[in-house]
């Protein structure tokens, strides 16, 4: 489990997130959704501790991650996977050695070891025959689960996700949406999501918080979200053609 508690987050002097608390469950994916500009980059960021809070605690267990020096940090960032909203991928890198750079950087496995485990984690996200192929000479889905791959490589008990279906088509996203809740579920991990695609939260929003204005307004999961009171969220949510019909039906 990942805790906040009342963390506030200032860039040049204005401030981006007012006192957001939250808990995110272990083996469950647990999301962060809100329109561009109202704070949920930042506090995923916040929480993963590529931020630095002003104030506020942010927990991982019963460890108080925010206060920790960096060194002190490095073991629970050992235990933390990330997928990109780009995929981040190395260009000059082969889909072999992308997913096997986290386990140059952190494990002592010899390369044997190292290579089962590649190619573990390339089937676990249903990847074949595509080892020595570069990311240019992939497709766009396929570069975000060779990024799943690399994200769960050091068999993570974070995972970490910013916007995972940003520029891909519907049917890929539901594919990386599947199987961002397989692993959680496989694996028993703290899975935070950041999204704003109404699409993923119906699919696989056991847990959500929704961030307005720096602010968390709401909190439930995707039965709940359909039937909440709050405008703001309902203008985030049944803004499309579809989810207004939805809103209809309910």
């Amino acid at each position: 489990m990942i805790e906040v508690r009342n963390v506030n987050k200032t860039f040049n002097k204005k401030q981006i997130l007012f006192d957001v608390s939250a808990k995110f469950e272990a083996g469950q994916t647990n999301l962060i959704i809100g329109q561009s500009g109202h704070g949920k980059t930042v506090l995923l960021k916040s929480i993963v501790g590529l931020h630095s809070i002003d104030s506020g605690e942010i927990i991982y267990g019963n460890k108080v991650f925010s206060g920790m020096s960096f060194t002190d940090q490095k073991e629970i960032r050992q235990q933390i996977g990330m997928l990109f909203q780009g995929s981040a991928l190395f260009d000059s890198l082969t889909v072999e050695e992308n997913v096997k750079f986290p386990l140059d950087m952190f494990s002592n496995k010899s390369t044997e070891e190292k290579l089962d485990r590649v190619n573990f984690c390339l089937n676990r996200v249903n990847l074949e025959n595509v080892n020595h192929l570069y990311p240019s000479e992939i497709s766009g889905g396929m570069q975000k689960r060779v990024a799943i791959a690399r994200a769960i490589a050091l068999n993570p008990k974070y995972l970490f996700c910013d916007e995972p279906n940003s520029g891909l088509d519907p049917k890929t996203s539901i594919v990386i949406d599947n199987l961002i809740y397989e692993i959680t579920k496989e694996y028993g991990i703290t899975t935070i999501m950041n999204t704003h695609d109404m699409n993923s939260v119906m699919a696989i929003g056991e847990k959500i918080i929704y961030i307005h204005s720096g602010r968390k307004l709401w909190e439930g999961n995707k039965e709940d979200i359909l039937v909440a009171k709050e405008k703001e969220l309902n203008d985030f949510v049944f803004a499309s053609e579809l989810f207004k019909r939805i809103k209809r039906n309910v």
